[in-house]
């Protein structure tokens, strides 16, 4: 089994991919399985990492399982295989 990871909107359209599924081999925080999305998608590292701290972006709205990861434990969120990963851009205008 393995996790299933959608990319929706600019997100799609960086990687290239509506879909990537990942093999954990356990269970990793959700700031470990950015990280292994962006080595797989090296394209997304600049709309998924933060340059200076080396981490996940804090502004990116990401849904584990039907949950937004805020109401869950963040990046700190346990991700298994099985689980379902969606990254939705954030569009903001004025």
């Amino acid at each position: 089994m393995a996790v299933r990871v959608k990319f929706t909107g600019s997100f799609r359209c960086l990687s290239g991919k509506n879909m990537l599924e990942l093999r954990l081999g356990g269970s990793s925080p959700l700031r470990d399985v950015v990280k292994m999305i962006v080595e797989e998608l090296p394209k997304l590292e600049p709309a998924l990492i933060d340059p200076e701290f080396e981490n996940p972006k804090t502004n990116l709205l990401i849904i584990v399982n039907g949950k937004e990861m805020s109401v869950l434990d963040r990046f700190e969120t346990i991700i298994e295989d099985g689980d379902e990963v969606v990254f939705v851009p954030i569009v903001h205008g004025g």
